[in-house]
C-alpha cells in the first residue's frame, strides 16, 4: 500500500485571484510584509500495490482528473505504508 500527498496550484504565470482576495485581507489585518499568497488544493490517496508503475498511475490522475494542466502544476510525494 502507497500513501501520495498530491499538491496543485496554479502556475506561476497564472493570476490567482483567491490567493489575491486573502493577500487583501492579511495586508488589512496589518501584515504588509506578506508579498504573496497562492491558493491550491491537496490531495492524500491510498493506492494498492500493483504490477504497474505508482508514478504513471498518479500522473495520469493528476493530468486527467485533479489538476487542470492548461493552468496548473502539481507535485507528489510517495510514502509506503509502512512509513506513515
Amino acid at each position: 500500500m502507497y500513501f501520495v500527498k498530491i499538491y496543485v496550484t496554479y502556475k506561476d504565470s497564472v493570476l490567482d485571484p483567491q490567493g489575491e482576495a486573502v493577500k487583501g485581507a492579511v495586508h488589512r489585518l496589518g501584515f504588509e510584509e506578506i508579498e504573496e499568497i497562492r491558493i491550491g488544493k491537496y490531495f492524500e490517496l491510498k493506492v494498492e500495490k500493483r504490477d504497474h508503475s505508482i508514478e504513471e498511475t498518479i500522473e495520469e490522475v493528476c493530468d486527467r482528473l485533479l489538476a487542470n494542466v492548461n493552468m496548473e502544476t502539481y507535485r507528489y510525494e510517495i510514502v509506503t505504508a509502512e512509513e506513515v
